[in-house]
């Protein structure tokens, strides 16, 4: 383990790794579930979606863990699995047969853009300061998804978001949770927030939110692939539709991963001098034949997870992270059953606790230079506001290249910046 990924030089262990690894794995296991109810939506099958799910995060965390050797894990993707049902198939009435060939098409682009280091050159336009942004906004982002998973923040009527319950149910228990892991985060015990996840999910079961179904059991096969795997609809692949379909994917696939990588790295102290990634065409690569490998089994596209950041939050720095969360995610197909049991109320205090890990890099930002603070909080903002990390960066970027323009600071912008900024516009004219 030390040899191979140089855990040392990292300034890590394996009791440290193998550790955040599972925090990871425990902060994302979600997507076992969440993902095979949406796309079930579609006719899929959902028990088959599970082992899709599961499967493509392996591989997709495998390939990061040995071939990146970066502590990000992977997985279907929140957003792009909501547009897949929701959007392609019951909007536009298409069949997820045609929503699967749009993913698979999606990756085999990926993959030549990987190869070819596009996704590699795109990472290193994006400006220093907006990368800091970028931990930030994600900060937040997670953060809303923990407060609002578990009944803390929600949507009233009358209002935009407001303050659930507190004093019973999931709400309370969440706090609980979050009073216990920021203790344990305090008095610095190593693993503080897996060991809140599991002491959460504990006081929840005399709470009556932590349920354990009659005839539990522990072991179970999983179910099989074979009424999704390869299921493909090549007689529409030349249509505007796949175009539109396809090239949706493309975006928000691109800068989701760009804008986790960019901010967990950030946060990580990974990005060198110069504010690149070293490898980061090897982890765009991970991430492009999970999505392939993802539509053959059956399942929406496979991205970097932003909850691997409470792995890094933990001490996790190199592959054997992520190895330890694609063995977990192995595991799960097996005991299922032990997964589910985790409420959202006890992932929610490790949530909340990682974004404000995620908001050191903020005091980095000179906030007193316009032209950075604008594009900056713009960033930062959009992330939880629209719900979409891709989102918060393409204001960020077409602001910047725009503010930057304008103060005659021409030079601090890359000829990729200005074409990248063209092309967001034109997506939100003639895509949103």
């Amino acid at each position: 383990m030390e040899k191979f990924f140089e855990l040392k030089k990292h300034g890590t262990n394996t009791k440290t790794e193998i550790i955040a690894g599972i925090t990871t794995f425990m902060t994302m296991a979600y997507i076992l579930v969440v993902n095979p109810i949406i796309l079930s939506s579609t006719g899929m099958d959902q028990n088959a979606v599970f082992t899709a799910t599961a499967l493509s995060a392996a591989i997709a965390t495998l390939i990061m863990a040995l071939y990146a050797k970066y502590p990000f894990a992977l997985a279907p993707g929140m957003g792009l699995n909501a547009y897949f049902a929701y959007t392609v198939v019951a909007n536009q009435g298409l069949s997820w047969e045609f929503a699967l060939t749009a993913v698979l098409i999606e990756g085999i682009i990926f993959i030549a853009l990987s190869l070819f280091k596009g996704r590699e050159v795109i990472f290193d336009a994006i400006p220093l300061t907006l990368k800091k942004a970028v931990s930030v906004g994600i900060g937040l982002f997670i953060s809303l998804i923990g407060l609002s998973g578990s009944g803390i923040i929600v949507h009233p009527e009358r209002t935009i978001l407001g303050l659930g319950n507190i004093t019973e149910g999931t709400a309370l228990l969440a706090l609980i949770g979050l009073v216990i892991t920021f203790i344990l985060v305090i008095r610095k015990v190593k693993g503080a927030l897996l060991l809140g996840i599991i002491i959460t999910t504990i006081i929840g079961i005399p709470m009556g939110i932590t349920t354990i179904p009659e005839g539990f059991k522990i072991f179970s096969l999983p179910p099989s692939v074979e009424p999704i795997a390869f299921k493909f609809d090549f007689s529409q692949i030349f249509t505007t539709q796949m175009f539109m379909a396809v090239l949706t994917f493309l975006f928000v696939d691109m800068f989701d991963t760009v804008g986790t990588l960019a901010g967990v790295a950030s946060k990580s102290n990974m990005l060198d001098k110069d504010g690149k990634l070293p490898r980061v065409s090897k982890a765009f690569f991970a991430d492009s034949v999970g999505t392939v490998v993802g539509s053959m089994l059956g399942t929406s596209t496979v991205t970097t997870f932003v909850e691997s950041s409470a792995g890094v939050a933990e001490g996790g720095r190199t592959g054997l992270t992520s190895l330890t969360t694609a063995v977990m995610f192995l595991l799960a197909l097996f005991i299922a059953p032990i997964f589910t049991l985790v409420p959202s109320a006890a992932t929610a205090p490790a949530l909340i606790t990682v974004g404000m890990f995620m908001m050191e890099p903020i005091m980095d930002i000179d906030f007193r230079d316009y032209t950075e603070a604008i594009p900056a909080f713009l960033t930062i903002a959009m992330m939880p506001f629209a719900y979409s990390i891709a989102e918060g960066i393409f204001f960020g970027m077409i602001s910047y290249t725009l503010l930057k323009t304008v103060a005659g600071k021409t030079k601090e912008v890359s000829p990729l910046m200005w074409v990248l900024s063209i092309l967001f516009v034109l997506r939100y004219i003639f895509i949103v």
